[in-house]
């Protein structure tokens, strides 16, 4: 998405929507899910070309022992405040909150594993903590959430196309890689 991002950057507006993957009532350790995350990442290694990193599998390999209750409102919390930042780039942004969590192992719930990203933008931590606390940003975040199912997204990533007020194209959904959404985005260009 970078690429696509760069290569379409004076046609196409992009936007990062979080879409609640993980919001469970009550907190949930991730022993709930590893079983499942250890039998499909392989798989999104193999066609993705990507390595989960060491520090994320631990807590995938020793569920029983890890301290993680995955849920996705910090984090989409999180991305609203920086892309009141950082408009422009969020997708740049997208890509290290990812990184952290799947690479680097940071645990998302927690509000220091934003700290590093911080000092790499160069935003002011006591403002960027102020933000994360204030219920305008949760408000924001959770709206997403409410625009994915209003949009009907279920699986994640997904990659929509804005072309009118109400009208929405699906360009990709799941893994998908540069050259289709390339070929995709270039038809819809083309069309409108």
């Amino acid at each position: 998405m970078k690429k696509i991002a760069g290569k379409y950057a004076n046609q196409i507006q992009f936007e990062v929507v979080s879409g609640g993957m993980i919001l469970p009532a009550q907190p949930v350790s991730i022993q709930v899910m590893a079983d499942y995350i250890k039998e499909a990442y392989p798989t999104v290694e193999e066609r993705t070309g990507i390595r989960f990193g060491n520090d994320f599998l631990w807590h995938i390999h020793h569920a029983d022992q890890s301290d993680w209750f995955p849920s996705s409102e910090l984090p989409a919390i999180a991305l609203s405040v920086f892309k009141s930042f950082l408009p422009d780039n969020q997708i740049q942004v997208a890509s290290d909150i990812q990184y952290a969590l799947f690479e680097e192992g940071r645990d998302l719930t927690d509000q220091e594993a934003y700290r590093h990203l911080l000092l790499q933008y160069g935003i002011d931590d006591n403002l960027f903590y102020q933000r994360l606390k204030d219920p305008a940003f949760k408000k924001q975040a959770y709206e997403e959430f409410d625009l994915c199912k209003q949009l009907r997204v279920t699986g994640y990533p997904q990659l929509l196309c804005r072309l009118s007020e109400t009208k929405y194209q699906l360009v990709a959904s799941g893994y998908t890689d540069e050259n289709t959404i390339d070929n995709r985005l270039q038809q819809i260009l083309n069309r409108i």
